[in-house]
């Protein structure tokens, strides 16, 4: 199917050693709400939390993974920021403020590639971005329990940015596996005298929450991944009969893959891209709901049925992060 569209992001997971204050800062500075409070179903003794809107939606969360491990080396082959968007200039302006007063890690307001941007940093060095999306973007719905006013909460994932040392696989892959389209190139502001360029691929309807961007570092060595990584960045496909065409296309490129997998709250796709960094293709649904009530998610452990037999012996492997 040629027609294949991705639609956009569905998720990022990210990488914590410190898992306790990760939770701290995702929920009460960010301001995002705890929607699932999990394992890592392929690591039984760390953690998976999702932070997300209220309900979850598709293209709001971000993930992360508890694992003991040392700082990453930061570098090529791999995703190197994250952007989450907010509405307009006056929530720059207000996170500008807040992260003045909470002493988090922050630069100015940047414009770039025709859009402003605030950097910022969590406890580990995760690199993030936020971005004035100007109110477009994925559906999201605002948390009335965040200590963030809703009209500045952060309204789900915007432009992904990974950095590899050479553009050619990366764009076959890009364009003619995934069909994403080049629109557009711009300097880099993190590379030396920006020196290098970012190239954008936009999927689906395009806009900010579906282009991937991809900055060309010759001048990087190899990332190695850890506490503050990027794990892996997941893309949107709405239903089931999609899913299942995504897993017939990357065979018949021979794209090496993990086959099709059920993660209970989606179904995934895994695989890596030739630049090294390691893409997942996930359903939409069936979502956080399935399992626990909309109005009390993330406030316990849940097991996907597959591990309830074994719940007693995995919390007791998993460490307190109230």
């Amino acid at each position: 199917m040629s027609d294949l569209q991705l639609s956009g992001f569905h998720h990022l997971t990210a990488v914590s050693a410190q898992i306790r204050e990760n939770k701290r800062f995702y929920t009460q500075d960010l301001g995002m709400r705890l929607v699932k409070r999990t394992v890592n179903q392929d690591d039984v003794s760390a953690y998976h939390l999702y932070y997300s809107d209220k309900v979850g939606t598709p293209g709001n969360d971000l993930t992360f993974f508890d694992w003991p491990v040392e700082p990453e080396r930061r570098g090529n082959h791999s995703v190197t920021r994250t952007s989450l968007r907010v509405q307009d200039e006056a929530s720059l302006s207000y996170w500008l403020t807040r992260f003045k007063e909470l002493g988090t890690r922050h630069s100015e307001v940047r414009h770039t590639d025709g859009r402003y941007y605030l950097d910022f940093e969590d406890g580990e060095g995760q690199r993030l971005s936020l971005v004035n999306d100007g109110g477009a973007g994925d559906p999201h719905v605002a948390w009335e329990q965040s200590p963030v006013p809703a009209e500045h909460q952060i309204r789900g994932l915007g432009p992904i940015t990974m950095t590899v040392p050479t553009l050619g696989g990366t764009d076959l892959v890009l364009q003619k596996v995934l069909n994403m389209r080049p629109v557009r190139q711009y300097a880099d502001p993190f590379s030396p005298d920006q020196s290098h360029t970012v190239h954008v691929y936009e999927m689906g309807e395009g806009g900010p929450h579906a282009e991937l961007h991809v900055a060309v570092r010759p001048d990087l060595g190899a990332s190695q991944q850890g506490a503050g990584a990027v794990h892996h960045v997941a893309f949107r496909t709405p239903n089931d009969e999609q899913y299942h065409a995504w897993d017939q296309r990357l065979n018949q490129f021979g794209l090496h893959s993990s086959g099709e997998v059920d993660r209970y709250y989606f179904r995934s796709l895994y695989f890596r891209e030739p630049g090294g960094v390691l893409f997942e293709i996930a359903t939409d649904g069936p979502g956080f709901g399935v399992d626990e009530d909309l109005e009390t998610l993330g406030e316990k452990t849940i097991l996907p049925p597959k591990f309830e037999p074994r719940r007693e012996q995995i919390l007791a492997g998993l460490k307190p992060i109230d």
